[in-house]
């Protein structure tokens, strides 16, 4: 460890409801524990808060209260936070490097957390790159912590339950949703309802969205799908028309609408990064989201010392990522021999029913957001597919007819997935249009884990370092 690396026990990289549980289930045990987040505090995308200085609401929601409890246990556990710090580097060991506002800051811990969350999948179609096209995930964050409408008018697309949040969201913040477009169908989710049963507060939640909706008279298109989107002189105009089962667009009539923004995500792939960069296996799975660490039941990969907790370790949602951290904390402790068997067999037992009992929901939820291949073929050829880099679907094609045969290639090849977002955009449907070519996603394989895990400049990595700070060694002798 140089002079300028702080040193811990456990490093967590994540400020959601997984790496907060985690961090205060380490201080609890006595260990010396950092938490790092981008984000100027904790709770995550789901129990984002408000900026500072922001009035609070006098009857604050259910997800307020969660957020507010975690942030709490966070604050009164004594764990260093380090927020507002970018993560561009992770190595062996562990040490990680981030950018903060005062500068460059590097940790070093014999055991990490990732515990990184998600990222939104977008399927591509003429026009989503348009100004005003914007992801659920980012109307979310403009409804919650900022408090801003997308826009005056807005049409939600796209599938799973965030569609009907931001909808609510839209509504209740004063704007007008001109429609939701689901891809799946009511029957969907009705099939759905026995694991919905299973948390009865969050089903309870979304029957109250949908309540507001119907009060709004908001359409609900089902088996729909965006087909374009086009600027006009009074707006966008968003074409939508039905979909199979599958995504693939079916014949029939197709409905425009005019508003001033179009919020789409088609659900959500665990961040996988680190544990990426780090060299962990992976698998594929579906239902989970993509690809996945390989992990066993308390978050422990095939590298040692490394846990991947949350929805980076697969979809289940914002409640089982919170009981998953706490187990995770558990195991690091133990396995840093710090912490007695008992003492986890116990704890890990309460914990997984409870963590059981919350991804029931959760997954069932993740296997309404699984990618479908039929809208992914469905892309027309000339549809920027990496928006970073502006490459098209058919450049990703000629790659694969040039001989590309797994998706590493085709970056090499096209850029696609070199820009700054890394690949976090494009990925998963990179890989899914190389895995309809070459047989199955197992042999298109994932984007390799490059640093710098996020764009910083050069300068805020060195900070003031100058020519004359370099060490020059001295001759050797004759």
């Amino acid at each position: 460890m140089t002079a300028s690396e702080r040193g811990f026990d456990v490093l967590v990289i994540g400020g959601g409801p997984a790496g907060i549980t985690a961090a205060t289930t380490v201080r609890r045990h006595g260990g010396r524990v950092a938490l790092i987040d981008e984000n100027v505090d904790a709770g995550g995308q789901v129990y984002r808060p408000l900026p500072p200085g922001f009035p609070r609401s006098s009857k604050p929601t259910s997800e307020q209260r969660a957020g507010d409890r975690l942030r709490d246990a966070l604050a009164s556990s004594g764990a260093d936070t380090f927020f507002e710090h970018k993560v561009w580097g992770v190595a062996p060991g562990f040490r990680v490097d981030a950018v903060g506002p005062h500068g460059a800051v590097a940790l070093s811990a014999p055991r990490l957390i990732a515990a990184t969350g998600t990222s939104e999948r977008v399927i591509p179609f003429p026009g989503w790159t348009t100004p005003g096209v914007i992801g659920l995930a980012a109307a979310t964050i403009l409804l919650k912590a900022q408090r801003m409408l997308p826009g005056r008018s807005t049409l939600v697309a796209g599938c799973g339950p965030l569609l009907i949040a931001v909808a609510a969201g839209i509504v209740k913040g004063g704007g007008r949703v001109a429609a939701v477009i689901d891809v799946a169908s009511r029957g969907e989710w009705l099939g759905r309802l026995p694991a919905l049963v299973s948390r009865p507060d969050l089903l309870a939640r979304g029957a109250r969205w949908m309540s507001t909706l119907r009060a709004a008279g908001v359409p609900m298109l089902w088996r729909h799908a965006i087909r374009e989107v086009r600027e006009t002189a009074s707006g966008l105009d968003a074409v939508v028309g039905p979909v199979g089962p599958d995504g693939a667009p079916r014949s029939g009539e197709t409905c425009h609408f005019t508003v001033d923004s179009v919020t789409v995500g088609n659900g959500l792939t665990p961040a996988s990064d680190v544990s990426r960069v780090l060299r962990a296996k992976h698998r594929y799975d579906l239902v989970k989201g993509g690809w996945v660490a390989e992990t066993d039941g308390s978050g422990r990969t095939s590298v040692p010392g490394l846990y991947v907790v949350g929805d980076g370790a697969g979809i289940a949602g914002a409640a089982a990522a919170e009981h998953h951290g706490a187990v995770a904390g558990l195991a690091a402790l133990h396995d840093l021999g710090r912490l007695d068997i008992t003492v986890v067999r116990r704890e890990a037992e309460r914990l997984g029913a409870k963590l059981d009992r919350a991804a029931r929901f959760g997954r069932a939820m993740a296997g309404m957001m699984a990618i479908r291949g039929a809208q992914v073929t469905a892309i027309p050829t000339d549809t920027l597919v990496c928006r970073c880099e502006d490459v098209t679907r058919a450049e990703i094609e000629q790659a694969i007819d040039d001989g590309a045969r797994e998706v590493n290639q085709v970056k090499a090849w096209t850029r696609c997935g070199m820009g700054p977002c890394q690949g976090r955009t494009c990925g998963d449907v990179v890989a899914e249009i190389v895995a309809q070519r070459v047989g199955g996603r197992e042999v298109a394989g994932y984007f390799t884990g490059r640093l710098p895990l996020r764009p910083v400049s050069l300068q805020a990595v060195t900070g003031d370092y100058v020519y004359a700070d370099i060490p020059i060694p001295k001759a050797a002798p004759l």
